[in-house]
């Protein structure tokens, strides 16, 4: 179903799109913490640390793919927003063909450095044979994973984010089925946990497939997959910046993994566990980030600046209500959390405790960040993105958390604040970058944004 988000209330159309695609990632997210629930019920400290190390190579995968999906996703909703829906099958193809060529070479890539990989992460070498069977499963269903997003990208262009989430539903309740006869019964362990994933995710791609495949403006022709170089640049200039900034984000979470690991099985498992909450309590700022860059989007194709700006502050509000309240809910019971996961390990679980209670500042400080990047993102400015999250990485987040490490050994409090001081350097960069870029958003509501969503007029 396509929706056209240039008209009526800005604040309706911002929940109604973003409440079916929040959704669809909590279920999506929902994979890895049923895979880790599951395993810390049938299986010991190295399966946990096993499933935790290898999802977040997973995770770190994922939201890059999502990140380089903003591409497509913002040049459909520029297509929308300027009733050009004759372009769609160019658009949709090119990107079938684009992403394509990425999963395949990604897949072999990853397949062939699987043990460099652990070794960078510093995994326990009790954990090494869980992670291997975990990661190289997972790698073999990049497709798979590839194929969904791609998939709701699409639909995310078109205005439409229910049906991807009728998609995850079915694949959720498969996944926890597979989950639980694969740990449990069938004793795989790790390797049980990452194949109901893949299988899961499958699923959801033969659902997105068939759906997108009714919508008669969307439907490719075949020469529509052959690659055009002026549609290509305009969606790797868009979901590049974007999927590097994702990928380096994950990266810094990945060394601060690798710092935590080389402290011992306990931390990792505490820190690992941590890491999938985070994630899970992220999925509201990331669907905003997304929301607001396809809203923003099909306002600008549409030259309506205006209604794109109220989205953006719209989106930033709700971020920042939520992330107090995420907060306050972990100082009060974060060893309670960490507990759902991990039930022989007491050191694991205060550990864990400690670590969450400063890491959920993060879910404040993300979310304004997050906004401006989608934002950013819809007006072909995705470089800002880039760049405010490499300064945040580089100046705060891998050093904040190595020095904690080096001079706080006995708790893991000060390791988590590195990343939410990370997040408030950036949504200050941000507010710079937006107020010296505000001749590309700032028009009146009847001049039209050309290609690439920029203009020189003042």
């Amino acid at each position: 179903m396509q929706r056209n988000m240039t008209r009526g209330s800005i604040a309706g159309n911002l929940f109604l799109f973003a409440g079916p695609f929040l959704v669809s990632s909590f279920l999506q997210t929902f994979y890895g913490l049923a895979d880790l629930f599951i395993t810390g019920q049938f299986n010991g400290t190295a399966s946990i640390s096993g499933v935790s190390i290898g999802s977040q190579v997973m995770h770190m995968l994922t939201v890059v793919i999502v990140g380089f999906s903003v591409g497509p996703t913002v040049m459909i909703a520029r297509a929308v927003g300027a009733r050009k829906e004759n372009t769609l099958g160019s658009l949709i193809g090119n990107t079938v063909s684009l992403f394509a060529v990425f999963a395949a070479a990604v897949t072999v890539l990853l397949l062939i450095f699987t043990n460099p990989i652990m070794q960078a992460l510093s995994t326990p070498a009790e954990a090494m044979r869980e992670t291997r069977r975990y990661m190289i499963i997972c790698f073999l269903g990049i497709p798979f994973i590839t194929a969904y997003n791609v998939a709701s990208a699409i639909f995310r262009g078109l205005g439409d984010t229910k049906s991807p989430m009728k998609f995850v539903a079915a694949a959720g309740i498969i996944n926890v089925g597979l989950d639980i006869l694969l740990i449990g019964p069938a004793g795989m362990g790790a390797a049980g946990a990452a194949l109901a994933t893949v299988l899961s995710q499958a699923v959801s791609d033969i659902l997105a497939i068939n759906s997108l495949r009714r919508i008669s403006s969307a439907v490719p022709d075949r020469k529509d997959f052959g690659f055009r170089k002026e549609t290509l640049s305009e969606i790797l200039r868009i979901g590049v910046p974007v999927a590097m900034q994702e990928g380096f984000i994950q990266i810094s979470f990945l060394v601060i993994t690798a710092i935590a690991n080389s402290r011992g099985v306990e931390v990792s498992a505490a820190v690992g566990v941590v890491e999938k909450v985070i994630s899970f309590l992220f999925l509201v700022p990331s669907a905003m980030m997304s929301t607001v860059s396809a809203v923003a989007a099909q306002n600008a194709g549409a030259g309506r600046h205006d209604r794109s700006r109220q989205a953006l502050f719209y989106s930033i509000l709700f971020c920042c209500i939520y992330g107090a309240c995420v907060f306050t809910l972990c100082q009060l019971i974060s060893e309670q959390i960490v507990s759902l996961f991990i039930h022989s390990d007491p050191l694991a679980v205060a550990l864990g405790g400690q670590y969450l209670r400063s890491y959920s500042l993060d879910t404040l400080f993300a979310g304004i960040q997050f906004c401006f990047s989608g934002f950013f993102s819809a007006y072909g400015k995705a470089f800002y993105s880039f760049v405010h999250n490499i300064i945040s990485i580089l100046a705060v987040r891998i050093p904040g958390a190595y020095l904690a490490s080096l001079y706080y050994p006995d708790t893991l409090y000060p390791m988590g604040l590195a990343a939410p001081m990370g997040s408030l350097l950036s949504s200050v960069i941000c507010v710079i970058f937006y107020l010296h870029g505000r001749k590309y958003w700032h028009f009146s509501p009847d001049e039209n944004v050309p290609r690439g969503g920029m203009s020189d007029k003042k």
